[in-house]
């Protein structure tokens, strides 16, 4: 997101930077000038030295995922902005401080990909995001950057930005497809995967705002200098949303492999209060949590999985000692279990008893059987409890709801087995 590759807070900035002028004027779309007279192959070539990896959660080779279109024609490229993971709002600052760098992600992307229509589903809590992408398509249009022959080459791009209906299943890539194709959010069986048959059927990529904002840089600089930056299958910076019990919540570009302790109580400040670190999620309200024991842990993506987690969305959420866990747990189930399509009977039922289980709990009302009742729906949501997680449903919102209730059933039980009248004398 930066030329100078450093630890960097996402506030001070110009109050102009979502602006041609602005953009221009720092080096902008320099890099589709270049990326125009090269090939469509060696733009992908260079995106797959990268080693760049989505950034919407899967952590996915980006130039790998290019490499699977099948030949078909029209392609799309789909940009997923639908930023709905609790705890996750670094896209709504690309988008909304920095629009052109994504749109000219998205013109050298769909170069290389040979696709001349590509959409931005913006979450439809984000209408200011949605105005100022919008605001820079129609400046880069009245400048040649879009529509019919780019910059004088042979070139045609549309860019449509759809703003979605507000529901979080459509952070699923296929979700995502269907709205934008006028029918129902629900995920879709695979295969097909979008890369043969997606948006109208059609072969399609789907990227986040985040990884497709890379794409500048890398073109620029090669992807060999992207390569070069960060620890093995880490490459390149990565932007974190920092949040809960910090002093300095935030978003903050990093380069991975830091710490934990240095992410949490050095670039966020420590706990407020004087407080001590209970726990942390380390990758946004979907991921299994992470306690104290790990703080010394590398920040990557393969260290956060080898200790059964996922980088995910980007967002660290920081819990201090006073931090009611089940009361946590409860939050995000109910949010799951409200967000839930309903298409998958595990999901749509285990996540609703999920979230009426724990606030029995809550209230004082819990039996000594709570304890085993919620492994036991989750087992039967995410059979054998284990990460990665199996799953009985078509998408992963189910096993997200499982992952908070594994969490706390695996650090803090004492915790929530003393919140039920009985359990401790009973044995539980």
């Amino acid at each position: 997101m930066t030329d100078r590759i450093l630890t960097v807070r996402m506030e001070a900035h110009p109050t102009d930077s979502h602006t041609m002028a602005r953009y221009e004027a720092t080096g902008g779309y320099a890099a589709l000038r270049k990326a125009l007279a090269m090939k469509p192959e060696d733009i992908v070539a260079e995106v797959k030295a990268s080693n760049l990896r989505g950034r919407g959660g899967a952590g996915f080779p980006t130039g790998v995922k290019w490499g699977f279109l099948a030949p078909t024609r029209p392609r799309y490229l789909v940009i997923n902005a639908d930023e709905s993971e609790p705890g996750t709002f670094k896209d709504r600052q690309l988008l909304e401080r920095d629009p052109h760098q994504l749109l000219e992600g998205i013109i050298i992307s769909s170069f290389a990909i040979d696709a001349h229509h590509a959409f931005v589903f913006v979450r439809g809590e984000y209408p200011r995001s949605a105005r100022r992408l919008q605001q820079a398509v129609e400046e880069a249009r009245a400048a040649g950057y879009l529509g019919r022959g780019i910059l004088g080459t042979g070139f045609d791009l549309d860019v449509t930005v759809h703003l979605g209906a507000g529901a979080y299943i459509c952070g699923e890539e296929t979700a995502a497809l269907n709205s934008l194709e006028g029918r129902r959010g629900e995920p879709r069986i695979k295969p097909p995967f979008p890369a043969v048959a997606g948006l109208y059927a059609k072969p399609t990529i789907v990227n986040n705002v985040e990884t497709i904002a890379n794409i500048p840089w890398i073109v620029m600089n090669g992807g060999a200098a992207y390569n070069a930056i960060g620890p093995e299958g880490s490459r390149g910076t990565r932007l974190l949303s920092l949040s809960g019990h910090v002093a300095n919540p935030g978003n903050y570009e990093i380069v991975m492999g830091m710490s934990w302790r240095d992410l949490i109580f050095g670039i966020g400040g420590g706990i407020p209060n004087g407080k001590a670190l209970k726990c942390w999620i380390p990758g946004g309200a979907s991921a299994p949590w992470f306690t104290p024991d790990l703080l010394d842990t590398p920040v990557t993506l393969d260290d956060i999985a080898k200790n059964g987690s996922m980088a995910g969305s980007g967002a660290v959420v920081v819990m201090d000692e006073t931090t009611n866990v089940v009361a946590a747990a409860w939050s995000i189930v109910r949010f799951f279990s409200h967000e839930s399509c309903g298409q998958c009977t595990p999901c749509r039922e285990g996540t609703t008893w999920l979230q009426r289980i724990l606030e029995r709990i809550l209230a004082g009302q819990g039996r000594p059987s709570d304890v085993d009742l919620l492994l036991d729906v989750c087992d039967n949501i995410s059979p054998g409890l284990r990460w990665p997680p199996a799953q009985t449903t078509i998408c992963p919102l189910g096993p997200s709801a499982v992952s908070p209730i594994t969490s706390i059933m695996k650090h803090f039980r004492d915790e929530v087995v003393a919140m039920i009248p009985g359990a401790v004398t009973a044995g539980v």
